[in-house]
């Protein structure tokens, strides 16, 4: 059958509304995606035998209160706690528990660029922490960090910050030697710390004397095996080693039984990933004291038994 020429073709039936599609192609659904479900929270579990290494394990406190909590005492736990933290109150707790105060000098010079607080300001805090806290094991001196973060920050270089260092010890010392200052070593390859060690030692300042010395710089690249040569390398000198901010790697890599102590407080960001402890009514533990003890407690079990004996006497 003949198809009508082109102009004699009805016309098509116009699209009503109904018909006609909403849109031309499917889009993905506006939906926000379900964050991913967050992992329990550690089961609270006692120590399985005390060693050695719980008196020198400081447990990193957002709250000074906690210096007061019976649990803490109780369970030999030792605190570490900022500066930052005690600056602005006007009242402190009476402390429980032995304790170190951290001068929090990589927040102060990675935002500020310096030091804000005069050596006079933090030798008069450190003073009034130490006889209304009480229970004060050792105080960090406003050493100079050397991340490049820092360093960037700064617009020093990795020498100018050991010079900076070693003078904050010999500045707090002259202003109050009855303090239990700790002298830091600051650098980042292992010939920068044997600098800062002979720069020590130019200073007159024997650091195998001291009852305890940080290692600056490390906290980062703990897991390394760098890192694990340079507390050897340092350890093996005689120098009682505390390690700033170890995590469970740090203490794990071999380098766990050559510190005298160390501070953590990884606990807190591993607890933003994780549910609640149960019993616990707030959305987050990641200030909670219970969630800090079981984080410790299991953190320590976990540590192979011949790493947990320390050497604690001089």
């Amino acid at each position: 059958m003949r198809k009508p020429p082109h102009h004699e073709r009805p016309a098509a039936a116009p699209l009503t509304s109904a018909a006609a599609p909403s849109t031309l192609f499917e889009l993905p659904s506006t939906t926000a995606p379900r964050p991913a479900a967050r992992r329990p929270a550690p089961v609270h579990v006692e120590r399985t035998w005390y060693a050695d290494i719980d008196r020198v394990t400081y447990l990193g406190s957002p709250d000074p209160s906690w210096l007061a909590r019976p649990e803490f005492g109780e369970d030999c736990i030792p605190l570490c706690v900022s500066h930052h933290r005690l600056d602005d109150r006007r009242s402190l707790p009476r402390a429980v528990t032995p304790w170190m105060l951290d001068s929090g000098g990589f927040t102060t010079l990675s935002e500020r660029g310096r030091w804000t607080v005069t050596p006079y300001a933090y030798a008069a805090a450190a003073r009034r922490y130490y006889d209304e806290i009480g229970l004060m094991d050792a105080c960090a001196i406003q050493d100079w960090m050397v991340e490049a973060k820092v360093l960037a920050r700064t617009g020093l270089t990795v020498w100018d910050h050991q010079l900076k260092t070693v003078a904050s010890f010999l500045n707090l010392m002259t202003l109050d030697a009855e303090l239990p200052w700790m002298p830091v070593l600051q650098g980042f390859t292992l010939d920068e710390y044997l600098r800062c060690v002979d720069l020590y030692d130019q200073a007159g300042v024997d650091l195998t004397l001291e009852p305890v010395v940080g290692i600056g710089s490390v906290c980062r690249r703990q897991g390394t095996k760098e890192a694990v040569r340079i507390i050897e390398t340092l350890a093996s000198m005689g120098i009682r080693l505390h390690g700033f901010g170890f995590k469970v790697t740090g203490l794990r890599n071999g380098a766990c039984h050559l510190l005298y102590s160390s501070d953590s407080m990884a606990w807190s960001k591993n607890a933003m990933y994780r549910e609640p402890m149960p019993g616990c009514t707030h959305q987050s533990c990641s200030s909670c004291p219970r969630y800090a003890r079981a984080w410790r407690n299991q953190m320590l079990n976990s540590l192979p038994e011949d790493r947990q004996l320390l050497t604690l006497t001089a």
